[in-house]
């Protein structure tokens, strides 16, 4: 019998196809192993063990429809779970309206896909607790969703936490179309004499004026902060103090201010969830994780009007008295659009944050990618950090940013006023001096921003210690580096527009190595500080002798070519 050869060449294909497609599954099917490459030691991280007893809140009277409050439902099915030891409460498909839900120990709030769990807009139902916020020791609006001194939270499924944020915030004219203005207006509230800020009441306007950071230091007894009630909007989910928390699933939105707080929580899980604020949300944060030990955050996306995924730990005085580091946080495979920094650590940071590894995230038209940020007054030392594989598109001001001069704005509204802070003066170091050492960037790809990388710290306390390599750039402007030592940039390609690729300004012990640009007319160095000390430039194949401005403050043998 004779083959047709035509016939053979289509069993080969099939052949080569299968055995490709069957590598392909293979190593796709690789188990993901969340701990894999992690620079640091690091416990496993335990999950919640929530007993095996459930309910459904329709059991206990909840009227679907979002009219008919459902808080004492919802509280009743919590209780009922938690006589018998704890358990699982279902959310059925539907619009469940509600105030507060106050949350016990081993519980797990499972909101089925189709579940939309609104919370009033009624302010009365949330009463003033003693609480922090911003890192301050402070008075605030009881959380839609909140508990303290628990163990073994979850909340699962793939339904929607709504916190009914419009009633809570503040918003300005100009982060509006002027259709949106007018119905803002119209709504009821009040303007600032600018006319160029809606307050959601007076009481809000009047608890504005005099604030720090949505804080009023001022006030000193519950009766002080009862009379701004309305100012003292919450986060959406507050949990203090507690053990083995998991966030698996659902949508967290619409928050009053920031969406999610785990505060001083041991044993964090966050992961594929969706978080979203409007982008125009004052303080409208994605995850603000504070003074937690051993937490993970991945598969998740986040949409929101301030910094996406935060670390903190307390500020100033408040925080140093803490004194409860952030440590041992895996950040993995998350998704960031708007927001004011994909990633940020600070401002408040006075307690400390260590061990950090971030990789495999992709930020898109976020403000800022990568953002580090202090001040003097908070203290606290911020190392060991660890970020790798980042991919940043659009970024509108700096895709990599430290600044140690951060006065409380977005870079967008800084860089609108005339740029960042710069200053020759140095301060005496005491425990109110922020440090930030010991970081490693690595295999970033960088496709559109207003500026690469920022780098500054304190003529007092330089930033010390931080390797950048493996680099793609294209951006409007290079690097800044301000008040920094032991930096070391390598392997980085450059598509910068502007004639100057490197600001250096009294910056010691610095190493540009293999930096190639495209086009070359962008490879200018300008060099400026009588602190400036051991840069070496010799290290790529560009020469840097003839493109470099050394001025006449720094020393004669300061820079190697």
């Amino acid at each position: 019998m004779k083959t047709n050869p035509i016939n053979l060449l289509r069993i080969a294909l099939v052949f080569m196809i299968t055995s490709c497609s069957q590598n392909t599954f293979a190593q796709d099917s690789k188990p993901y192993d969340t701990y894999a490459n992690i620079e640091f030691k690091m416990a496993k991280v335990n999950e919640p063990i929530i007993p095996n007893n459930t309910v459904n809140i329709k059991d206990f009277g909840a009227v679907n429809g979002g009219y008919v409050l459902n808080t004492k439902a919802f509280a009743d099915a919590i209780e009922a779970v938690s006589k018998k030891g704890g358990g699982k409460v279902i959310i059925p498909p539907g619009i469940w309206l509600t105030g507060p839900i106050i949350l016990k120990s081993n519980l797990e709030l499972h909101a089925q896909t189709g579940a939309l769990i609104k919370f009033s807009t009624d302010k009365t139902l949330y009463p003033i607790i003693e609480t922090s916020f911003e890192g301050l020791n402070t008075w605030r609006c009881i959380s839609p969703i909140y508990g303290k001194n628990l163990e073994n939270i979850a909340f699962t499924g793939n339904g929607v936490w709504d916190g009914s944020g419009e009633a809570w915030r503040q918003v300005k004219k100009s982060k509006l179309t002027d259709e949106q203005w007018k119905k803002f207006v119209a709504s009821g509230g009040v303007l600032n004499e600018k006319k160029d800020s809606w307050y959601p009441s007076e009481q809000y306007l009047k608890g504005a004026k005099g604030a720090d950071q949505n804080v009023r230091p001022d006030l000193k007894t519950k009766e002080d902060f009862e009379a701004i009630h309305d100012f003292l909007r919450p986060v959406l989910v507050s949990i203090q103090n507690s053990k083995r928390v998991l966030f698996d699933g659902p949508v967290f939105q619409n928050s009053p201010a920031w969406n999610i707080h785990p505060f001083m929580i041991e044993d964090l899980i966050v992961r594929n969830i969706t978080v979203r604020n409007p982008w125009f949300s004052q303080n409208g944060d994605g995850l603000d994780v504070e003074s937690c030990k051993n937490v993970i955050i991945e598969n998740s996306s986040f949409d929101v009007g301030d910094d996406a995924i935060c670390i903190k730990s307390g500020k100033d005085k408040d925080g140093r008295d803490r004194g409860v580091a952030c440590e041992n946080i895996i950040v993995k495979n998350n998704i960031v659009y708007h927001g004011h920094g994909g990633v940020t650590v600070g401002s408040e940071m006075s307690g400390g944050v260590k061990n950090l590894h971030v990789s495999n995230c992709t930020f898109m038209g976020t403000d800022v990618g990568l953002r580090f940020k202090s001040t003097r007054g908070r203290g606290g030392i911020v190392e060991n950090i660890f970020i790798s594989d980042i991919f940043m598109t659009d970024i509108p001001s700096q895709a990599i940013s430290f600044d140690l001069y951060y006065g409380g704005k977005s870079i967008a509204e800084t860089l609108a006023e005339g740029g960042n802070t710069v200053s020759t003066k140095a301060v005496p170091v005491n425990e109110e001096t922020p440090q930030f050492k010991n970081i490693s960037i690595k295999n970033i790809t960088i496709k559109g921003a207003q500026q690469a990388v920022f780098l500054q710290g304190l003529p007092e306390m330089n930033l010390e210690n931080i390797e950048i390599t493996n680099l793609i750039a294209k951006a409007e402007k290079g690097f800044s580096i301000i008040d920094a030592n032991g930096i070391k940039i390598s392997n980085a390609k450059l598509d910068i527009e502007a004639k100057n690729a490197f600001e250096i300004y009294n910056t010691q012990n610095l190493s540009l190595k293999n930096i190639e640009f495209t086009p070359a007319s962008s490879n200018t160095i300008t060099i400026n500080g009588k602190a400036c000390k051991n840069i070496d430039l010799s290290g790529s194949s560009v020469s840097f002798s003839k493109t470099t401005t050394i001025d006449k403050t720094v020393e004669k043998k300061a820079v190697k070519f």
